[in-house]
């Protein structure tokens, strides 16, 4: 039945319309959104239904696939180890030294008082062709707990991803987010051991989520922070849940996006500094996709002892969307992986070039096996 479904896409590939492959962290189910007809869709307030496909910065207009079709079938969990070692293979001097110099550019900002924390990515271009289809079964088999996606537009272009984090998941008017910072090699045997960088670095982007939603929302409440295993690293993340009044999904959105975790802080001097000095553009890296206002049913009365009234049923909007981090976006003969890490005033440009590195080998263990 997987076939079947990527045969779909494939024809859908041959005859230039958009679709999105997707399965969800830890599930067993492969979906397909499928438009037929290739208009470019833009979404106006959120309040919208489809696959959403928003850009880091929401200036650009995000993107909106129509559901004219869904497919659910079942997919296996393969689990692959891969064995990819060679972290510095698709890396040179002189990307390095650019990134280090913006490194130390930032380090001067914030020294000056006018940043605490900014988010520095790069942009790794190989020149090859690849299967997507194929590509996507790699990165199926490879990362089991993480949103992997497969999303085209004749307009726009491929994007192929794994991503980790939650932006926010909604049922109703009630919602779950998180904070994620801090990256690590995973070591099966062992928790990381996270430095006071790491620790501060999650601790300002709880702080910021909880401030910047308090007077949107009706009710919040942050977990207690934890280390959490994605691919082949670790993370710090903390859950916050929470509800927001009817109606006021798309400014809870809107507040969330971006967060210090992909942008920095003060959020506004962090974005201008981003947009004047990354010398590319970020597109749909840092942005966030996913289920958009998707209809669900939901029960009126959970009494089992009272058959009737549980016959009636309430139709309530759900959205799943997820921060677009591990990705790499695919055109004719060019691969471009994006990957960025947090700076702060305790930063060691060195230590932060090799943890883009480490980033980078998600996709590259993927690439590995095209």
């Amino acid at each position: 039945m997987v076939q079947e479904l990527f045969h779909r896409a494939s024809a859908s590939l041959n005859k230039e319309l958009p679709f999105v492959l997707y399965r969800k962290p830890n599930k067993d189910i492969l979906n397909g959104v499928f438009q037929d007809n290739n208009h470019l869709y833009s979404v106006v307030d959120f309040s919208e239904s489809g696959f959403v496909f928003a850009p880091f910065d929401l200036d650009s207009h995000p993107i909106l696939l129509k559901t004219d079709d869904i497919v659910k079938v079942p997919i296996e969990q393969k689990n692959i180890s891969s064995t990819f070692k060679d972290e510095n293979a698709f890396s040179n001097d002189s990307e390095k030294a650019d990134y280090i110099k913006l490194i130390a550019k930032a380090l001067e900002v914030i020294n000056e008082g006018k940043l605490d924390k900014v988010v520095i990515s790069r942009k790794i271009e190989i020149k090859d062709e690849v299967s997507l289809l194929y590509l996507f079964q790699n990165l199926l088999n490879n990362y089991p707990k993480a949103f992997c996606y497969l999303w085209h537009h004749p307009k726009v272009g491929t994007w192929i991803g794994a991503t980790p984090e939650i932006l926010i998941k909604s049922r109703g008017t009630q919602f779950t987010t998180m904070s994620l910072a801090g990256t690590q090699s995973s070591n099966k045997f062992s928790k990381p051991n996270w430095t006071k960088k790491e620790l501060n670095e999650q601790q300002v982007v709880t702080n910021y989520i909880l401030e910047t939603l308090k007077n949107k929302t009706v009710s919040l409440k942050a977990s207690e922070v934890a280390s959490i295993e994605a691919g082949q690293l670790w993370h710090l993340r903390t859950e916050i849940n929470g509800v927001f009044a009817p109606g006021k999904f798309g400014e809870v959105l809107r507040a969330l996006h971006p967060t210090p975790a992909v942008c920095g802080t003060p959020l506004a001097n962090a974005k201008r500094f981003i947009l004047e000095n990354e010398n590319y553009d970020r597109s749909f890296y840092t942005g966030f996709l996913g289920e958009l206002n998707f209809s669900t049913e939901l029960a009126r009365n959970r009494n089992s002892r009272n058959q009737e009234n549980s016959a009636y049923r309430s139709v309530a909007k759900k959205s799943e969307l997820f921060v677009n981090l591990r990705c790499m976006q695919i055109s004719k003969n060019v691969i471009s992986i994006y990957v960025g890490g947090g700076i702060t005033s305790d930063s060691i440009p060195e230590s932060e070039w090799n943890e883009t590195v480490l980033k980078s080998n998600t996709m590259f263990r993927v690439l590995k096996h095209k």
